[in-house]
């Protein structure tokens, strides 16, 4: 391989992976939204969760779930498409394993926003999809089961498909550049949802936030999940709605 290049598209890769598309959609789709909601409180608490990220979470909370929907896809394609025409260009060389780890890292902590960005689930899947695209359907769906049937927690559902890029990129490809981007991957991850877990972490000492349904649903990032939870049993579905407060 050539250092040169390594480089290079590495560079690439941060400063596409950069790329904010929530700050996208929501200057093209609501001009006059100065700001993403980031900050939430349950009703019944006087905790506040400060998220502390923009994503498709904090557009799906502003804008609606469908412009939260076409935000993750971008995100993933952001990083798919230009890995997938690097595999094509250089077949046999993997260009594109250090593309997409950069391009995570640039959905992170973006040098055009003050190093403020998502948590990179998405641009993370969009790598996959260059080196394994069944992993994108079986590591979210695996995770989303053993968080839910065996440790019966719904963000850990909703982070455990990450952790289990390892073991199927490993038994998938047998390629150690392929398992040092699903580690990378996870640990990128890990670090950008540190503050957010740790957060949630104190706020279920207050019987409101303990209530994993409720966090989930205003954290937008789990309302599938929670269906799910629901239809297996884990969880029970509560009877009325509760009023979330977000700004």
């Amino acid at each position: 391989m050539n250092i040169s290049l390594i480089l290079v598209y590495s560079l690439v890769g941060y400063l596409i992976g950069a790329v904010s598309m929530a700050r996208v959609i929501t200057r093209l789709v609501s001009p006059q939204t100065k700001k993403l909601k980031k900050k939430a409180q349950l009703e019944g608490s006087d905790k506040v969760f400060d998220a502390g990220f923009i994503s498709a979470t904090t557009v799906s909370a502003t804008l609606g779930s469908r412009w939260g929907f076409i935000n993750m896809l971008l995100d993933l394609f952001k990083i798919a498409i230009p890995c997938i025409i690097l595999r094509n260009l250089y077949p046999g060389y993997p260009y594109y394993v250090f593309a997409a780890t950069a391009g995570v890292i640039g959905h992170i902590w973006p040098v055009y926003y003050g190093f403020k960005g998502g948590r990179g689930l998405s641009p993370i899947y969009g790598g996959l999809v260059t080196i394994d695209w069944i992993g994108v359907f079986v590591t979210p769906i695996a995770g989303m089961f053993f968080g839910l049937l065996v440790l019966r927690d719904v963000f850990a559902a909703y982070a455990a498909g990450i952790v289990f890029m390892i073991p199927w990129v490993w038994f998938r490809t047998h390629d150690l550049y392929h398992l040092a981007y699903a580690v990378a991957a996870t640990i990128l991850f890990g670090i950008a949802i540190f503050d957010e877990a740790l957060q949630l972490q104190r706020l279920k000492r207050d019987k409101v936030w303990a209530d994993h349904t409720r966090v989930m649903e205003l954290l937008g990032m789990g309302r599938g999940i929670l269906k799910m939870a629901y239809f297996l049993g884990v969880m029970k579905k509560p009877e009325k709605e509760h009023k979330n407060i977000i700004s």
